[in-house]
C-alpha cells in the first residue's frame, strides 16, 4: 500500500501497541524494524526470529496494523 507520510504510521498509537506487541511475543529472541523504503511510497515491515512460523505471524499482524493506520490517513 502506498504511503505519503511515513511519520503518521510510525507515530500512531494503533503500530506502536502493535510493535510492543510483537517486541514481547519476540522476548529478546529476535528484532523488528519498521521503515519507509527509500525508493518507494511504501513502509518496510522487518521481524527476524528463531521461529519462522511466529516471525510471519508478528509480520503479518504489523503489516495489518501498518495498513490499517494508513487506510484511515488516505
Amino acid at each position: 500500500m502506498p504511503i505519503n507520510d511515513a511519520h503518521i504510521i510510525k507515530d500512531s498509537d494503533t503500530v506502536k501497541q502493535a510493535i510492543k506487541a510483537a517486541e514481547q511475543d519476540l522476548a529478546d529472541r529476535g528484532r523488528i524494524l519498521l521503515r519507509p523504503s527509500g525508493t518507494e511510497p511504501l513502509m518496510r515491515v522487518m521481524v527476524e526470529g528463531v521461529d519462522g512460523v511466529q516471525v510471519r505471524q508478528l509480520a503479518e499482524q504489523l503489516a495489518s496494523a501498518v495498513a490499517e493506520v494508513g487506510n484511515n490517513a488516505a
